[in-house]
């Protein structure tokens, strides 16, 4: 059984270019169904942005490859992919 604060720990990392994404800032669970819909990580900092932050990424569940013991390894094509609003959009948590 794996914790969700154990979760929070590892550093995301997307197999298709082998990016570092952070560590998981959020997660996003379905009450009703009793799963996890996605993963919420930090965007990335804006160049030279005082105290302010790009939009959140948001990896849907069925997007996550393998949990190991220190990484997550994700498979997003792009940040364009992840962000919230297309995601729901599209309904591609289910």
């Amino acid at each position: 059984m794996v914790k969700i604060s154990d979760l929070r720990m590892r550093e995301v990392i997307n197999v298709t270019n082998g990016k570092r994404l952070g560590l998981i800032k959020d997660i996003e669970i379905d009450l009703d169904a009793g799963r996890i819909k996605s993963v919420v990580l930090p965007g990335n900092s804006k160049v030279l942005g005082f105290l302010s932050r790009n939009e959140d990424v948001v990896v849907p569940w069925n997007k996550i490859k393998k949990l190991g013991m220190d990484v997550i390894l994700v498979e997003v094509s792009d940040y364009a992919d992840t962000n919230h609003e297309a995601i729901y959009q599209n309904n591609t948590w289910s």
